[in-house]
């Protein structure tokens, strides 16, 4: 067994024989869920794995390798009607640098998305796509006018849509820089009401991916169709390994050899890397795939578990608690997080909020709770009296951060 860390490639994926847990089951319940879809995760959650899962399955140029790809898995014994129906076009915002000022972030944005539209162009073989450096919605419509002639809807995937926006409001240039990028005419706003004008146009369809919904709110007039379906119950676990399926890895590999025990094993990745709860709906929790196939990994190629049980490529999520912890109240909300059991109630978590309220939310409002809990740092444990949503620190592993940025605010020296 081959497993698949650090590659979200789906193609690549099956075609070199790694581990892929099976989710294109969920692919009717996607179709039926709306036209425009907004799916939030915390970081290394298996989004873009899933995108990609996306591409492959309705991409008009694979339909010779629909049998290859998929005919082992769950949709390819049935498969839906829209299948390799579409023109495909990504963008990727984790590739955009949020650095310079607010005309380098124009530019860069643009130049993302003109090469997205290019590279979509080559792909299908259309010349004559009139590219505009200055203003990427023109290139876009450009685009579109050749995807009408060929008569077959165009399908836009959109990964971690809000990065390079929370980027720039984590650097420290807080909100009158971030409000410029998404108030009024800001460049983000423009483009998302671009895509929005689209639809219809050429697109048809329309699925984005990030890790909070700030920016989502702060762009509500430029881009009001989206449907949240990350709440969904039948979504819990769109991305992530469930119990019984970690325990079900953890049996194949003890037919292998070792001197580890399975249930032993399950016992320490329940402690360090489970507790995830996505849906209120939902009591299903959702194992972190990126620190479960770390783990994993170890056990198949050192025959022990991993001497660090902290996987360092999750822990750019200090950032994130140092951002919380320096904004009002923040501290006292990590303090109330770590502090026992109880957890920290709320009287629902937040679908949609903007940047104001983050900087302005008072100890016992749900906007910093809400945002830790789409960090992947909070996660949903239960319904508490008159209904409120219950939060605590899913592992030890996310607990383990919480210690360190408190002991670095409150003890600074030795």
């Amino acid at each position: 067994m081959k497993f698949p860390y650090a590659i979200n490639d789906f193609g690549t994926l099956i075609q070199d024989g790694y581990f892929y847990q099976d989710r294109t089951d969920r692919l009717p319940l996607v179709e039926d869920a709306g036209r425009q879809l907004i799916f939030i995760r915390p970081r290394r959650f298996g989004k873009s794995l899933l995108l990609s899962m996306l591409e492959h399955y309705y991409d008009v140029n694979r339909a010779d390798q629909f049998e290859t790809l998929f005919g082992h898995l769950a949709i390819g014994r049935n498969p839906t009607p829209l299948h390799n129906q579409y023109f495909i076009m990504k963008w990727d915002f984790s590739l955009v640098k949020a650095q310079g000022d607010l005309k380098d972030i124009e530019m860069a944005l643009y130049q993302h998305v003109n090469t997205a539209i290019r590279a979509c162009a080559a792909r299908y073989g259309w010349d004559g796509i009139e590219i505009t450096p200055h203003d990427a919605v023109n290139s876009l419509f450009s685009l579109l006018i050749r995807v009408r002639q060929e008569g077959r809807p165009l399908y836009l995937l959109i990964d971690e849509y809000d990065n390079f926006a929370n980027e720039v409001l984590m650097t420290g240039r807080r909100q009158a820089f971030y409000e410029s990028l998404l108030y009024g005419e800001g460049v983000l706003k423009n483009l998302f009401k671009g895509v929005k004008g689209a639809v219809g146009q050429g697109i048809d369809r329309v699925f984005i991916t990030g890790v909070s919904p700030v920016v989502l709110s702060d762009m509500t007039s430029g881009y009001n169709v989206g449907e949240d379906i990350y709440l969904d119950r039948r979504f819990n676990d769109l991305c992530g390994f469930t119990e019984a399926e970690t325990a079900a890895l953890l049996e194949r590999l003890a037919a292998d050899g070792g001197s580890w025990s399975p249930a032993e094993a399950l016992d320490l990745m329940r402690t360090f890397y489970n507790g995830y709860c996505f849906s209120p709906d939902s009591h299903e929790r959702v194992y972190n795939p990126t620190l479960s196939l770390y783990f994993l990994k170890a056990l198949q190629t050192e025959g022990h578990y991993p001497r660090d049980m902290l996987d360092e490529n999750l822990a750019m999520d200090r950032g994130k608690l140092r951002y919380i912890a320096e904004l009002p109240h923040g501290e006292e909300v990590l303090a109330q997080a770590l502090n026992g059991e109880e957890g920290i109630l709320i009287p629902r978590l937040a679908k949609r909020f903007g940047v104001a309220d983050v900087l302005t939310a008072v100890k016992d409002e749900p906007f910093m709770a809400s945002l830790l809990y789409y960090f992947g740092i909070l996660t949903l444990t239960g319904i508490g009296i008159l209904g409120k949503s219950i939060l605590n620190i899913p592992n030890l592993v996310a607990r383990s951060l919480y210690v360190e940025r408190l002991r670095e605010m409150w003890l600074p020296t030795y």
